[in-house]
C-alpha cells in the first residue's frame, strides 16, 4: 500500500512526547498512588476489555509483585446480562479504557462504586461516563487518537498504572524505571524489528500458517497479548499470546516451521523460563525471534528495569505490523468490520 504515512504510524511516533508527563514524578498518578497508600484493600478488581484489558494485565502483575494484593479480572456481563453485581464492598475497582464510552464499563463500575468499592477510572476521556461513573480519575492525556487499532494510549494505560503503584508502593527503582523511560521510548522508535515481519510474511506467502504465536511471561504477559491482538486486528491474522509457562502445555502441539513466534523477555526471575523456551522451540524448527536475553535475535537497546521493559518492546512491534500491514496492501487505520470506539453489554 502506498501514499501518505498512516495514523497508525504518526501515533506510534508521539509515544516518547505523550508518555513522558506520566513517567515524570509528581502528577496525577503519583498523587493518587499516595492517597491508595493511606487506605487498606481487602483485593483489588482490574475491568477492561481489549487493549485495555491487556493493560491490566500489566497492571495485576505490578499490584501482585509490589503490594501482595489479590487482583481479579472483572467480568462485566455478570453485570449487564446476569444482574449479579458482585461483593465489592472495601475493594479498590480499576476500569481502564480509551474511550470510556462502552456501557458495560460503565456499569460494571457504577456497580462496584455502589457495591462500596473505590472506583479509579484510568481513561484517556476524563470527560467520559466510565470517568463520571468513578471516584478517581487518573487521564491518560495522549490526546486524540484516530486509528481504530490503538497505539499511543495502550503504551499510555501500561504507563499510567505503573506510574500508579510506583507512589502507592514507594518503589523507588520502579519510579527511576519510569524515569528513564521516555528516553528509551524514543530510542525505540528506531528498532528494527522486520526479521520478524519477515518471518510472517513467509509464512504467508507459502500459505500454510495457520497462526502467529506472541509468548513472554510476568510483567510480559500484557504486551504479549496486546502485540497478539494487533496481529489480528491489523494483520488480519490469527495470533495467539500465551505465557511461556502455558505455552508449553496444550499450545505447543500447534507450534511447527510455519507458526511464527515473537518472544518478550524482560531480565528478571522469570527470564531463564522464556530462554528455554526459545532454545527448545529453535530447536525443534520453530521460527522464532525473541527480544531481549542471551537467545535474542532483534535489535534491543539493553535490559532496564523489567516491568518498564514490556511497556517499550510495544513500540518496535507497532512499527513492524504497521509496516507489514502497509506491503501487504492493507489500510492499518481501518480493519474491516471496526469501529475506534467498541460498545458492548
Amino acid at each position: 500500500m502506498s501514499g501518505p504515512e498512516s495514523l497508525m504510524a504518526r501515533e506510534i511516533a508521539e509515544v516518547p512526547a505523550v508518555a513522558a508527563p506520566l513517567c515524570a514524578p509528581g502528577g496525577e498518578a503519583a498523587r493518587i498512588g499516595t492517597a491508595l497508600a493511606r487506605r487498606r484493600f481487602p483485593f483489588v478488581v482490574v475491568c477492561g476489555r481489549g487493549s485495555s484489558g491487556h493493560a491490566g494485565v500489566h497492571l495485576r502483575y505490578l499490584i501482585e509483585t509490589r503490594l501482595g494484593l489479590v487482583v481479579s479480572a472483572a467480568a462485566p456481563s455478570v453485570v449487564t446480562g446476569y444482574g449479579r453485581p458482585p461483593q465489592v464492598e472495601g475493594a479498590l475497582f480499576v476500569v481502564i479504557s480509551q474511550s470510556g464510552r462502552s456501557p458495560d464499563l460503565v456499569a460494571a463500575t457504577q456497580a462496584a462504586r455502589e457495591g462500596g468499592a473505590l472506583t479509579l477510572a484510568i481513561v484517556n476521556d476524563a470527560a467520559s461516563p466510565a470517568a463520571g461513573a468513578a471516584d478517581l480519575v487518573l487521564p491518560l492525556e495522549a490526546g486524540p487518537e484516530r486509528a481504530v487499532a490503538a497505539t499511543k494510549t495502550v503504551v499510555n494505560s501500561l504507563v499510567a498504572g505503573a506510574a500508579l503503584v510506583a507512589a502507592w508502593a514507594e518503589d523507588r527503582a520502579l519510579a527511576q524505571g519510569l524515569a528513564a523511560l521516555p528516553d528509551r521510548l524514543g530510542s525505540a522508535l528506531s528498532l528494527d524489528w522486520s526479521a520478524w515481519s519477515a518471518d510472517l510474511a513467509r509464512a504467508n506467502l507459502a500459505r500454510q500458517a495457520t497462526a502467529a504465536f506472541v509468548t513472554g511471561r510476568g510483567h510480559g504477559l500484557g504486551p504479549v497479548r496486546e502485540i497478539a491482538l494487533k496481529l489480528s486486528e491489523t494483520l488480519r491474522l490469527p495470533a495467539l499470546g500465551y505465557s511461556a509457562a502455558e505455552l508449553r502445555h496444550g499450545p505447543r502441539a500447534a507450534l511447527s516451521r510455519h507458526t511464527p513466534v515473537l518472544a518478550l523477555r524482560q531480565a528478571d526471575a522469570l527470564a531463564p523460563g522464556v530462554d528455554d523456551l526459545v532454545q527448545e522451540l529453535r530447536s525443534d524448527g520453530v521460527p522464532v525471534q525473541a527480544c531481549g536475553g542471551p537467545a535474542g535475535s532483534l535489535p534491543w537497546l539493553g535490559d532496564g528495569h523489567p516491568a518498564c521493559d514490556p511497556i517499550l518492546m510495544l513500540v518496535p512491534a507497532y512499527r513492524a505490523i504497521e509496516a507489514e500491514a502497509r506491503r501487504r496492501g492493507f489500510d492499518p487505520d481501518a480493519p474491516p468490520g471496526l469501529t475506534k470506539v467498541t460498545e458492548t453489554l
